[in-house]
């Protein structure tokens, strides 16, 4: 009896394991939304908000979790954001460490913000957990839109991400 238990944990883990892996959210398209969102972590992620800035697509952008060591000149310099730019549109947000308290973070800036839409953009192995904090955290008046930046992940890195989602979908369910 406990063999057939574990047997069917493990399937359904190694199923869940391979939608997981193949079906990557993808990149949204030109929705226009009153802010966009990026945490901080992988490439791609920055320029992509700041390409949805200059597209149109949204007012303004928090970059959520910057290391406290980084200076908005510094960012601007980097990331070729002309200070007019950086002035009115791009908010460095320096209280987030992780995904729970880039979603924390976000909900305050939010709120401060009076945004009712928002544009989540992440890498693509990182949105279903990265939306799912948000999901937990934002008033349900927020909409969010999921724009996931296409990566390469190796074995290892989706390995590890299938697991936090687990974990942070299981500590979801225990705040219920």
């Amino acid at each position: 009896m406990i063999r057939r238990v574990f047997s069917v944990m493990f399937l359904v883990w190694a199923i869940g394991f391979l939608w997981f892996a193949v079906a990557l959210p993808k990149p949204a398209g030109d929705a226009a939304t009153d802010a966009v969102i990026v945490p901080t972590g992988g490439p791609g992620r920055i320029a992509r908000g700041l390409e949805v800035l200059d597209q149109g697509w949204a007012d303004k952008m928090l970059v959520s979790g910057v290391d406290r060591e980084v200076r908005p000149q510094e960012f601007a310099a980097e990331f070729a954001v002309e200070p007019e730019r950086m002035a009115c549109c791009v908010t460095l947000g320096f209280a987030a460490v992780d995904t729970r308290s880039n979603a924390a973070e976000t909900a305050k800036w939010v709120a401060q913000n009076e945004v009712r839409s928002l544009r989540l953009v992440t890498t693509d192995w990182h949105m279903r957990r990265a939306a799912g904090e948000l999901d937990r955290t934002l008033p349900d008046h927020v909409t969010v839109i999921r724009d996931a930046v296409p990566s390469q992940p190796d074995l290892g890195t989706l390995f590890l991400e299938y697991h936090k989602l687990i974990a942070s979908r299981a500590a979801g369910l225990a705040e219920l």
